[in-house]
């Protein structure tokens, strides 16, 4: 699947009051496992990034609800309430019942679903984002945030949208106030992973937190500091899906300065000097690879 690069930007309202946003890969640069809690909850301690490309989320007023779907992605995904969106509209809703009109609301899925980049749940704090803008309901951050727990432990950090550290099981956010901007390579071959099931055959749960972030000024410093890290998801994934290592070492056939699987997968991501090294090992891989999905894309940075 060939995709370009899609900017991530702000939240854009057109003449007809539709308003329209980015819903962003989020991407894990680093993840260690680090306990269990007594609910069967895993604890974890991550290096989080997004990115200028995802799936895009429009709503407007409407005279009753819709919720419908497009993109290279969306074929056969579900349009009821087991829908994140659907079940993030209708949380705003129960909790702010007289605001919330009926909305149409409309999902262009460009991120391949069950691979560990937090589609579903960055679709899900867009629809949050989107709607609270849309009925004009004043919200703090933290209240949104904890209204998004319960539909998934990733869109507290996807409402951030920002470089973070999340700890716990993923509601423990640190905002990381100055990072450089990394560019990237995405690619799935294909594989689809259930995180419960990753979860499940971890070798370990009792893992070290990640080391103290340092002042991190360059790509170097990043490389440096990832080196340091791990992913300690991959080896559960591995066993799981052998396949995933198609993807490892296809990104490591263009000489990046690191590459690593994201999250419970089956995305990995490649770090590169500059967005036109990138580019090229996009084309690379989807002259070699044209079924895979293949992004060439970059970090987002504070304020943009």
């Amino acid at each position: 699947m060939n995709i370009t690069c899609a900017k991530t930007d702000a939240m854009l309202a057109s003449p007809d009051h539709t308003i329209s946003l980015i819903a962003p890969a989020k991407i894990n640069l680093a993840l260690h496992v680090t306990g269990r809690r007594e609910d069967g909850y895993h604890l974890l301690d991550s290096l989080v990034v997004f990115a200028r490309f995802g799936d895009r989320l429009s709503v407007r007023k409407a005279a009753a609800d819709s919720f419908t779907l497009s993109g290279p992605y969306g074929t056969g995904l579900p349009v009821d309430d087991t829908n994140l969106v659907v079940r993030a509209r209708d949380a705003l809703r129960r909790q702010y019942g007289e605001q919330a009109t009926p909305v149409a609301i409309h999902l262009e899925k460009h991120l391949p679903v069950a691979s560990g980049i937090g589609g579903g749940s960055s679709d899900a704090a867009a629809a949050l984002r989107a709607l609270t803008a849309l009925w004009g309901i004043d919200v703090s951050p933290v209240k949104l945030a904890a209204l998004g727990l319960p539909l998934g432990a990733d869109v507290p950090m996807c409402l951030h949208g920002e470089t973070l550290i999340a700890r716990g099981i993923g509601e423990d956010i640190e905002r990381i106030a100055a990072f450089p901007r990394l560019p990237l390579v995405l690619v799935n071959n294909g594989v689809t992973v259930s995180t419960p099931q990753v979860f499940s055959v971890l070798a370990r749960r009792d893992n070290p937190p990640l080391p103290r972030l340092p002042s991190l000024t360059c790509l170097d410093d990043i490389c440096t500091y990832l080196g340091q890290t791990e992913n300690h998801l991959f080896a559960a994934t591995e066993t799981l899906a052998p396949s995933i290592n198609d993807s490892m070492q296809a990104l490591r056939d263009t000489n990046p300065l690191m590459a690593r699987m994201s999250g419970s997968g089956g995305t990995c991501f490649a770090i590169y000097p500059d967005d036109e090294t990138a580019e090229t090992a996009a084309t690379r891989l989807r002259q070699s690879q044209p079924s895979w999905f293949v992004v060439a894309t970059s970090t987002t940075v504070e304020g943009n």
